[in-house]
Parts: structure tokens; sequence; C-alpha cells
């Protein structure tokens, strides 16, 4: 058996290298063994299916936190408040979801939080169109924040756990969901709040006079309910394999194996003496150490956060990956979530700035955006490039064009530089991503995937209380903007990892 393991372990070209002692040795072995036996099986039905619901978290998390941006001209005239406090309360409920789920996936497994995200946020998101006040709207799109905040952290974290390491670019490639989801968005945005919404700067504005916001939230609630009865009925989730071995239940994690050969009409070889020949191959002291510690992760234990910092060089790519996205989130937030009005004022200042030239040109800057997934796709997988090259050059391009709409004197040179920043940020975010959950180890994955969600969110919440004291019709927050995401590109090169070739653990 032992030669057995040995040839699993030469026959995939693993992320993290057998010398390398950031994760514990038993767990590598391991997962050595069960990447071999998806390798062996391939992709199929089961992964192709999987990537179509798991990609409806992309859908969501596109959807959702675009939306206070694009009702926040309406809303404003109707409940009469201070602009940035709708973002702050759906931002709130952005991070409290990522930190929520992101853990909860790996203490109570992914099955139960997976299935419960789409429909916590489709409940919340629909009902808030109904809401009759500020605080009424802000407090249900906080709680539909929660829904939406724990996507991103699981689905990825579920994908890779099924996908053989050869068709790991596909994680990068799910970011087409989240371009349509924009896309999607801003269709129904724009004829939708162009014609049933108060003339901009209104002093009265009665209900019946503006419910486009409404409609608008009435239909994205209700396909993202459809989204989730698709997820949940049609399609049914096993538990992770990788979860399964980080909780030392072997036997379970074998068993899932099988199944999924057998769902894509295939076999396996794996068995559970080769995963127990893994822990035969430590010395018996170590071995009934490791076991304990592997045995604990289904509690709530600082366990997965501790193993994110294992060692010097984990500590170093965790706390980078966090800081990148911690910067990248705040650039985005300050940006995107004050687009439109920024399309509004400055079309003003142009003489233009109709609610539907306004959602016209949101809706072209987000056609634009739908191609960078296959640019994305292509470039992660350049040998030059990789993820990190990639994640760094999508970054500065994005920085560029960000910096390059300041100088915009008319409204179309306005819209052309927005375009080239929303086709750049896409691939930067599809990149990003994707490269944090191939880097973190899959029974840590939830925990380090919530980790750096959460610092983009808490960071979220401050780009609109900068708003709050900042001067929108300056170009001031742009240029902090670009110069954060640029940044965000310089520290994507210092990471210690590249995942592209390699079996993520």
């Amino acid at each position: 058996m032992k030669e057995a393991v040995t040839t699993y372990e030469s026959d995939v070209n693993n992320l993290y290298e057998s010398d390398d002692d950031s994760l514990d040795p038993v767990y590598y072995r391991k997962t050595v063994v069960l990447n071999r036996a998806i390798q062996e099986i391939g992709m199929g039905k089961y992964q192709y299916l999987l990537f179509i619901v798991a990609g409806f978290g992309w859908f969501a998390d596109s959807v959702w936190p675009l939306i206070t941006g694009l009702i926040l001209t309406p809303v404003t005239d109707e409940f009469k408040f201070n602009p940035p406090f709708l973002s702050v309360a759906a931002n709130a409920g952005l991070l409290v979801g990522a930190l929520f789920w992101g853990i909860g996936c790996d203490i109570w497994g992914r099955r139960w939080c997976f299935n419960v995200t789409l429909l916590l946020a489709g409940v919340f998101g629909l009902v808030a169109g109904a809401a009759n006040s500020f605080v009424a709207l802000a407090a249900l799109l906080a709680v539909m924040g929660v829904g939406v905040g724990g996507n991103l952290p699981i689905d990825s974290a579920v994908f890779l756990d099924f996908v053989p390491s050869s068709h790991q670019y596909l994680l990068t490639f799910m970011s087409v969901f989240w371009c349509l989801g924009q896309l999607l968005v801003n269709l129904l945005a724009w004829p939708l709040i162009a014609n049933f919404s108060c003339p901009v700067g209104s002093t009265i504005c009665q209900r019946s006079e503006n419910m486009g916001w409404r409609y608008l939230l009435f239909m994205l609630g209700g396909i993202t309910l459809v989204l989730w009865v698709a997820r949940f009925f049609l399609f049914n989730l096993m538990e992770s394999p990788r979860y399964l071995i980080g909780k030392g239940e072997d036997e379970k994690a074998v068993e899932v194996i099988h199944r999924l050969a057998q769902y894509n009409r295939g076999e396996s070889t794996l068995t559970l003496d080769q995963l127990k020949t893994t822990e035969d191959s430590q010395p018996l002291e170590k071995r009934k150490g490791r076991k304990a510690v592997l045995s604990q992760t289904s509690n709530y234990t600082v366990s997965h956060i501790r193993a994110l910092f294992r060692t010097r060089k984990m500590a170093y790519s965790t706390s980078l990956l966090i800081s990148i996205w911690g910067v990248i989130g705040l650039a985005s937030t300050l940006y995107n979530n004050f687009l439109p009005f920024l399309l509004a004022s400055r079309g003003a200042h142009f003489g233009d700035s109709s609610l539907n030239i306004t959602y016209r040109n949101t809706f072209i800057i987000s056609v634009v955006g739908v191609p960078s997934a296959f640019l994305a796709t292509y470039a992660v997988e350049v040998p030059l490039l990789g993820r990190r090259g990639a994640l760094a050059a999508s970054a500065v391009l994005t920085g560029v064009f960000l910096f390059l709409t300041t100088i915009a004197r008319t409204s179309n040179a306005l819209l052309g530089w927005n375009c080239g920043y929303s086709f750049f940020s896409n691939i930067m975010y599809g990149i990003l991503y994707a490269i944090s959950p191939e880097i973190f180890p899959a029974k840590d994955r939830g925990t380090g995937n919530a980790l750096t969600a959460t610092a983009s969110r808490v960071f979220g919440l401050l780009a609109p209380i900068i708003a709050l004291y900042a001067d929108l019709s300056t170009a001031v927050p742009v240029y902090i903007a670009g110069a954060l995401v640029m940044l965000a590109g310089g520290l994507a090169l210092l990471l210690p990892y590249e995942p592209r070739g390699k079996a993520s653990m």
C-alpha cells in the first residue's frame, strides 16, 4: 500500500510541495490521494452541473451588492436620507455573511451552508421591495447581505473540492456568472428606473410615482429564489471529501468519491486502505497527535484560523491575500457604489443627466465586462503570467482606467473610460476570486475565504463612510480608488504560491 501512496503522490503536481511543512503531513498525504482519485475520475457531468449551480452564487454576489448603487437616486428622492447610509447597511450584512458562512462551512460542512445562502438572499431581497421607509429598506437589505455574503466563500470551496486539477481554471471562468449578473441587473434597471421614477431632484416624490426600484427588487428577488429552487431541488450536492478527511471520516470520503465516479458513469480505484496507509507512514506518537488535530475540525475552535498561519510562509501568504482583498474592497466599493451617482452628476455637468442616459450608460458598461471572463481564464494559464502575474497586470490596468475617468470632458468620454475600467476590473475580480481558494488548503478553505471576504467587506464599509465626509463632486475619491487598486496589483506579485499547473490541496 505504501507503494500505491507513493504513486499517487508522484502523479499529482501539488501546490504545496511534500517538503513544505505548511500543511499537516497526514492531511497532505491524504489530500494527494484524493486529488489523484478525482483526477482519475476526470471532469464529468457532476462537475459541470456543479459549475452551473455554484455559478448562481457568483451571480447573486454580482447582482445584490450593485443594487444599492442602482437604486440610490430614486430611493434618496423618496425617503430623503444621506445616500451613503444605504451602502453601509448592505455592506454590514455582507460582512456578517462572509464571516459567518465562510467559517461555518468548515465547521458544519459545505452542503447545509451551500443550500441556505441563496434562499436567505432571495427572500429578503424580494421583501425589501415592499419597504415603506429607509430604516425598513436598510434593515432588509442588510439581512439580504448576510445571505449573499456567504456565496463566494462557500461556492468556490465546494467547486474546488470536486474539480480535477486539470480543470481548476474553470473557477476563474466562473466569473462569467458575475459578469452576466451585472449585465442582467443593469438591463432591468434601465427601463424600470428610467420610466417609473420621480424626476431627478424632486422635492416631493410619492411612492406611486416611484415604483421602478421596487419592481427591480421584486424581479431580482424572484430570480434569486428560482436559482435557489434549481440548486436545492434539481441538484444533490455531495459532502466534500476533503472536508470529511479533515474530520477524520475517511470511510465517508471514499464513499463520496465512488458516488462521484458512479454519477459520471465511471469507476474509481480508491480504497479506504490507501487513505489509512498515509497515517501508517507516520511514527506512532506523531500519528496519534496528528489524527487528533484532524478530528477536531468539526468543532467551533480557532484551529482553522491558526492553520492558515501555521508556518511563516503560510502566514505571509494568508496576510497578503487578506491585504489584497481589503485594498481592492475599499477601492471598488468607493467607486462602484457611487458610479450611477457619478454618471448622473457628471452628466448634469455635461448637460445630459437624465435617468435614461445614466442607466443606459451603466448597461453599456456591463456589456463590455462580459468578455472579461474569457480573457481572465486564458490569462491565468499563460506560463509567463500565471495567476499572480495576470492578477497584477489586470489590477494595474484597472487603476489606469480609473485615473483616466478624471480627464473626461464629455459624457461619452467618461463612458468610454468606464468601459475600460469595467473590462479590466472584471478580469481582476475573476482571478482574485479563484486564486485565494486555490491557495488555501481545503480543510481550512472556507475560513480562509471568510477572512479575505471579511477584509473586503470591512473596507467596503469604510467606503461609504469616507463618502459621507468626502466631496463626491471632485475626482479625489477616484484618485484614491485608482491608487489602491494598483497597490493591490503590486502585492499580488509578492504571493509565495503560484497555483497555475498545481493541484489545490
